[in-house]
């Protein structure tokens, strides 16, 4: 097992003191940039702030503690970290070459979970892939694939082993992609008749499809701690929005900052991650990896560099190419991380939020 620092020592002692103590009154927002000879790209933070997971360029995964710096995981690439912070999941080749969900705990080998059983069978070198896990790591969601005819949304515990979610519209795919803290509720989206896709949250193996203000709302990325609130992309096909919804009040449209133009692609908005009450949220506005990060506080949007410029960070991502996504939030949502476009390649990146939260006009 081999070992890559993600951040200078300096950059490193920052981010111990503020994950591990609590922020103070005059505590300052932090940018703490990853090194990009690292290819380090976070997908996911633990509960605390201090556990990172994610793909070292697409090639393998990676996770991440102040006292470590970067640790080597193998496999394909991690997905997401449970929020105690113990269990990376995401996808990994079996002794045949084909890609499977697994599992990765500290110290120990790729978990290989499988696929639907007795429908299994991959389609090309591809069988399943993990997508999401819960707070202590008992619950994986992802996608299974039956052939290339179809493939399903799944949700994997140890008593039940991969569970298929199913779909409503026969022939057409689903997919997990994250889950609840508790593990009851699975968010994710399928594929309508007509190709479109919709967002689905499953309760107890009981689909709902998510509906915005101008019909279906795209897929369902990330829940909060019961699943009594979901975010994700695209609130309405002609409009540029994400959305949330709320057990109490149903689903609403989050506009970006400001709304932009397409000479050809739809410009997409996005919301990927959030904090258990849902007062921060990140996610992106672009097209492919075209993106830049977007941050909700309190429901006023802003784009993350143009908010660490106005909280005390003049310099934040002057010299990158796009700030990407905000992929993952602590669950206080102190701490965001995410990946972006600098020179030379994609970098990835951390910010600590501080007490004061200016949100630039």
């Amino acid at each position: 097992m081999s070992t890559r620092s993600v951040m200078t020592a300096c950059a490193a002692v920052v981010l111990v003191l503020a994950s591990t103590f609590r922020i103070g009154a005059d505590e300052k927002t932090l940018l703490i940039e990853l090194e990009p000879r690292s290819e380090a790209l976070p997908s996911g933070v633990s509960a605390s702030g201090a556990v990172v997971s994610g793909g070292l360029n697409g090639n393998s995964g990676f996770y991440w503690m102040p006292t470590t710096g970067v640790i080597f995981a193998g496999g394909m690439g991690a997905a997401g970290v449970s929020r105690d912070g113990h269990t990376i999941v995401g996808s990994a080749r079996d002794a045949r070459g084909i890609q499977q969900a697994a599992i990765w705990t500290r110290g120990t080998e790729w978990r290989l979970l499988g696929s639907i059983p007795g429908s299994a069978g991959p389609c090309d070198t591809s069988l399943s892939g993990a997508l999401g896990v819960n707070g202590d790591g008992q619950t994986v969601v992802g996608y299974a694939y039956s052939g290339c005819a179809a493939s399903h949304a799944f949700r994997w515990q140890e008593s039940t082993g991969v569970v298929d979610l199913g779909s409503t519209v026969p022939g057409q795919f689903s997919r997990g992609l994250g889950v609840s803290a508790d593990g009851m509720v699975v968010v994710g989206d399928q594929q309508r008749a007509d190709g479109t896709i919709q967002g689905a949250r499953w309760v107890g193996g009981r689909q709902e499809l998510m509906i915005g203000p101008g019909g279906p709302a795209g897929s369902a990325t990330a829940a909060n701690r019961d699943g009594s609130m979901v975010v994700g992309r695209v609130c309405i096909g002609s409009t540029q929005s994400a959305w949330i919804w709320k057990a109490q009040g149903g689903l609403t449209c989050l506009p970006p900052p400001r709304r932009l133009d397409s000479p050809g692609p739809q410009i997409v908005v996005e919301a990927a991650a959030m904090s258990d009450d849902g007062q921060v949220i990140g996610g992106s506005q672009g097209i492919g990896n075209d993106t830049n990060a977007i941050l909700w506080i309190g429901g006023q949007p802003t784009y993350l560099k143009e908010f660490l410029q106005a909280n005390g960070l003049p310099n934040a991502f002057r010299t990158w190419l796009a700030t990407g996504t905000i992929t993952g939030i602590s669950s206080d949502g102190r701490v965001l991380v995410g990946w972006g476009a600098s020179v030379g390649g994609f970098r990835g990146y951390m910010v600590i939020l501080g007490s004061s939260r200016v949100i630039p006009s």
